[in-house]
């Protein structure tokens, strides 16, 4: 009876972290949508700016660059972590700075 309770214990453990990924995963993406306003992607998905995706799949780009890049700025591009906590979606599900930094990238990298 013990064993059955563990499996089924662990096995509601994994449906729940799915559910948290799959949820960090659109909190990212409204990040990305929204934060400064016009989202992102004003700058990030044109040419003439890094691809983010591009650079994250290919591990060009790390996630320890990533939030660093959000938290202090790089060249042009402003600081971000202050835009990206106001989003309401971020706000709504209490994240922290690391935690949306890590709902960006989840999204950007999936």
């Amino acid at each position: 009876m013990k064993k059955i309770l563990l499996a089924v214990s662990t096995v509601a453990l994994l449906g729940l972290s799915v559910q948290a990924s799959a949820g960090d995963v659109k909190v990212g993406k409204k990040i990305y949508d929204r934060a400064f306003g016009r989202g992102c992607g004003a700058c990030h998905d044109i040419s003439s700016n890094p691809q983010l995706i591009a650079l994250i799949k290919s591990g060009d780009l790390t996630k320890a660059s990533f939030s660093t890049t959000l938290k202090e700025g790089k060249n042009g591009m402003p600081k971000a972590v202050d835009a990206i906590m106001a989003v309401g979606p971020v706000k709504k599900a209490g994240l922290d700075e690391e935690q949306a930094i890590d709902a960006v990238w989840s999204y950007l990298a999936q």
